[in-house]
């Protein structure tokens, strides 16, 4: 076997890294400087890196190891599936009971009439395919000028082309030309940064009826459907208002738009329901799906679409998409085991009614540190807003970022994930993290917070903007 815990020393280790392996979203010439932090192994909720320090995942991975590290039944299934049948695809006219089972199982999971499945190998492939399901829908119902897809400044839908393209963060947007044709950005529900004067409800409608508009300015008979996530996760993890997804769903009703819910990350129970779909009140034609879909111990995507799409594009003759490991029988069956794990240990129901309360009453205890302006959470998912001047939301003079990733540091530094979006601090970590750590958690959040604070005010930083 390759897999070896007495490794080469970390050094070597980061001088092969930073030789041969290229980073996403990264500048890699800068980490080649730096060396990258070698994570060896991991358990429940815990990594240990190859210099034998243990770091609290706060991030669950990226959004995904639902179910915490090192479940071995995971790993026995995959085994298993391996010496059934390690590969075969879908295409042919063929299928395999992974997949089968599997797509029965997400068809009991998933709200309304979302009763079929296309898969992908992640989230982003399957927003690919999003793009070309509901342009195949339009045209087979004799629409075939229905191609735009409206989206959010500041969303994310993966990094391929199509997935980024839907996505709305501009420093993607600059690199390959981006964005493809017919699709369009509407505001944000952020209400923390862009809300100004208006309450959260006024803004909440505000920005949902800027999907009106867009209808209106762009042409009923020319918009295919909306996307967005439930909660906004890369984004920072932004929790609309109160009054926008039920404006949204009316909206979308009204003019005959599909609507599709991106529940990669909010997805499996992350929010406190299986879907965040369900924790907002959302009705959706397309749910994208991946990441806690396998805890994200094989890679697996797909969209779950509603009887009606499903059903007019069966009869449309072939969709020429696919993949090669649309279905892989070992991702489909780990997954499947994944479900049966949240399913039985009630992970979903824990989550609702014992340790997302938990988090959400120890998360706001950091409302009262100088440097927090605003300390929210939804499920397993925290966000805090660092700000110069609380009252005012004001952001820092410095460039975007700067005090974000000096708290990142210090949260690496004290044996804690906590990731960094602008000037913002986000968790979401496993769902199945105790009350224990997270009170650890909130700590080590509490630490790095103070070290930031007192940085950021010997450095000159503490000014708004």
């Amino acid at each position: 076997m390759n897999i070896i815990s007495n490794h080469m020393p970390t050094a070597e280790l980061q001088a092969l890294d930073a030789a041969h392996h290229m980073h996403p979203f990264t500048d890699n010439a800068a980490l080649a400087k730096k060396g990258v932090r070698i994570i060896t192994r991991a358990n429940g909720v815990t990594l240990t890196d190859s210099q034998g320090h243990e770091i609290l995942d706060a991030m669950a991975g990226l959004w995904c190891v639902n179910i915490g590290y090192g479940r071995k039944e995971l790993a026995d299934v995959a085994s298993r599936q391996m010496m059934e049948l390690p590969y075969y695809n879908t295409f042919f006219q063929t299928s395999h009971v992974p997949a089968i089972a599997l797509s029965a199982k997400l068809a009991e999971l998933a709200p309304g009439d979302l009763n079929h499945v296309f898969y992908a190998g992640s989230g982003s492939e399957a927003n690919d395919t999003n793009i070309r399901l509901v342009r195949h829908y339009w045209a087979a119902k004799g629409k075939p000028d229905k191609k735009i897809i409206i989206s959010r400044k500041n969303g994310y839908h993966g990094s391929t082309l199509g997935g980024a393209s839907l996505g709305g963060m501009t420093a993607m947007h600059a690199q390959g030309g981006l964005p493809i044709p017919n699709i369009h950005h509407i505001d944000q529900p952020d209400w923390y940064a862009e809300g100004g004067d208006l309450s959260p409800d006024e803004f909440g409608l505000e920005r949902a009826r800027q999907l009106e508009q867009a209808i209106h300015d762009l042409g009923e008979d020319k918009v295919a459907a909306f996307i967005a996530e439930p909660v906004q996760g890369a984004g920072g993890v932004i929790i609309p208002p109160a009054t926008y997804w039920p404006e949204i769903q009316r909206i979308c009703d009204a003019h005959d738009i599909l609507l599709i819910a991106d529940e990669v990350i909010c997805g499996f129970g992350r929010t406190g329901e299986w879907f965040g779909s369900r924790t907002f009140g959302i009705r959706p034609d397309i749910m994208t799906i991946a990441k806690g879909l396998s805890s994200g111990y094989a890679p697996i995507g797909g969209s779950i679409v509603c009887d009606e799409v499903a059903n007019v594009v069966a009869s449309a003759g072939d969709f020429n998409h696919g993949y090669t490991y649309s279905g892989h029988p070992v991702a489909a069956a780990v997954a499947l085991e994944n479900l049966r794990i949240i399913q039985e240990e009630k992970i979903v129901e824990t989550v609702q009614n014992d340790t997302a309360p938990y988090l959400a009453n120890a998360w706001s205890t950091l409302a009262d540190h100088p440097l927090v302006a605003e300390a929210k959470t939804v499920g397993m998912m925290g966000t805090l807003a660092m700000s110069p001047d609380v009252a005012s939301r004001a952001a820092f003079a410095s460039a975007a970022g700067t005090v974000g990733l000096i708290c990142r540091t210090h949260c690496f530094d004290n044996g804690l994930v906590m990731r960094h979006v602008g000037d913002r601090m986000i968790i979401a970590p496993p769902l199945v993290i105790g009350k224990s750590d997270i009170d650890l958690l909130i700590e080590r959040a509490r630490t790095a917070l103070d070290l930031t604070y007192t940085e950021v005010q010997n450095e000159g930083l503490y000014k708004a903007a």
